[in-house]
């Protein structure tokens, strides 16, 4: 349960952030739409961590998610690879 809740909040507060950098909308509009849809996703990742077969298999997961998201906002905020 513990992995599920902070395991889907990094991945939701990720999401967020890759979002509302990615959005083409002004930066307000973007951060607000971004943050609206993190409650959608934070309830689907807490679904899916009760879904989830194993233990190891949600970790895998989320940590899987949480990396190409943290790449993808280390891309978004233009540092060089």
């Amino acid at each position: 349960m513990a992995a599920g809740i902070g395991g889907g909040y990094a991945v939701t507060a990720l999401a967020t952030m890759a979002l509302s950098m990615m959005l083409p909308l002004p930066r307000a509009e973007a951060v607000l739409a971004a943050t609206m849809a993190s409650f959608a996703l934070y309830a689907a990742t807490i679904i899916w961590a009760f879904a989830a077969r194993g233990l190891l298999r949600l970790c895998v997961g989320m940590a899987a998610a949480v990396m190409v998201l943290g790449l993808i906002v280390f891309l978004a905020q233009g540092h060089p690879a």
